[in-house]
């Protein structure tokens, strides 16, 4: 099969990794994957598995953007593409318009985040085969769009085998020693473009509240503000030197692989106050890492409260503070939640279970 991924994304997040795995699942089992990406792209690197040639540079600058629709079709003639998979909204009708100008491609979307679509996309996606919801919110959104035939749901996978391999002592004091954080202090983490929706300020002030009542603590931010002023890691860090926290904290712009993060940590936080998915949860849970995570619908598809982690509500640091607390003061419900999720991640949410559920969607978009 012929498959051309698109994104038009510059910055590297969770749907960028989804995209990579993808790309790379396929790829292992003959597949010839193409992509369509902008140049100024902060993941292609992560793609050189995939020949020069098989890479095409498009602008893709908005949804209306005529010449790279045109770009992408000539593309897809030349290579026989026989499916076009988009991933981010603006991509949808660009790709549209190409596989309308080359109607021997088949059309498959992604749609990774909880937004609403947009009254544009009803009008201009109705040659989509199928479209994918990485959960089940994101399904509901979707029937709202499209007929529920159409819409199918496949939850991110993870490459379960790599967790299970790694030596977690090993790694994690490499990571503490390279970024200068105490080797006997309990770590508290999370990881997450540097943006309000993923409460970061909440996890900062829900910091003050542990370290009142735990004193050996420390806590790391990993996740880049990719606004032009920078502004809301400007506000974390007066948030941090206001509340006296300067020696508990690091901030880390960003890590290509984060099992060494995972490994270091003794509990890992998400306090979004939306997710879709959570891959980041879905990674912690692989590593073997305890969750403490606001409950968003993301977050509730992947874990089961007081089974596999435990949930606290959102916007409100001082029970995501307690939340922590009752983790770091217990060990065996730290283990206890660690082996259950990771179980969760193996059985469930399997890297190869989401290559195969997509080439499914694939076949099947083919013989419509």
């Amino acid at each position: 099969m012929q498959i051309l991924q698109i994104s038009s994304a510059k910055n590297i997040g969770g749907g960028e990794k989804h995209l990579v795995d993808l790309c790379r699942g396929l790829h292992r089992k003959g597949h010839k994957v193409f992509v369509a990406l902008r140049k100024e792209n902060e993941f292609e690197h992560m793609l050189g598995f995939l020949p020069v040639e098989n890479r095409l540079h498009v602008r893709l600058r908005n949804a209306l953007d005529v010449l790279s629709a045109r770009k992408i079709a000539r593309f897809l003639r030349e290579n026989e593409i026989d499916i076009v998979h988009a991933h981010l909204a603006r991509d949808y009708p660009p790709a549209s318009m190409a596989v309308r100008l080359y109607p021997d491609s088949k059309l498959v979307i992604t749609r990774h985040v909880l937004f609403p679509m947009k009254k544009l996309h009803k009008l201009v996606l109705k040659n989509v085969s199928k479209a994918i919801a990485v959960s089940t919110a994101v399904e509901r959104n979707l029937e709202k769009t499209f007929p529920k035939e159409k819409v199918i749901g496949i939850p991110n996978g993870i490459d379960i085998e790599r967790s299970a391999k790694i030596n977690k002592n090993e790694l994690s004091m490499e990571f503490r020693n390279e970024h200068s954080i105490p080797l006997n202090s309990k770590l508290i983490g999370t990881v997450g473009e540097l943006i309000a929706l993923k409460g970061q300020d909440d996890f900062v002030t829900a910091a003050a509240a542990i370290t009142a009542r735990i004193s050996d603590v420390h806590f790391v931010i990993v996740g880049r503000d990719n606004s032009i002023d920078m502004g809301f890691k400007k506000r974390l860090e007066q948030l941090v030197e206001s509340s006296n926290l300067n020696e508990k904290f690091s901030f880390i712009d960003w890590v290509d692989d984060t099992l060494p993060l995972l490994s270091a940590l003794d509990v890992f936080v998400s306090s979004s106050h939306s997710e879709s998915f959570g891959l980041a949860i879905l990674e912690a849970m692989a590593a073997g890492t305890p969750i403490v995570s606001t409950e968003t619908d993301g977050a509730k598809e992947l874990l089961d409260d007081e089974i596999t982690g435990l949930l606290a509500r959102i916007s409100d640091p001082s029970d995501l503070a307690e939340k922590v607390i009752a983790v770091l003061n217990d060990d065996q419900k730290r283990i206890e939640f660690a082996t259950a999720a990771k179980g969760v991640a193996r059985e469930d949410f399997s890297l190869q279970n989401m290559i195969d559920q997509t080439l499914k969607v694939y076949k099947d978009s083919l013989s419509m």
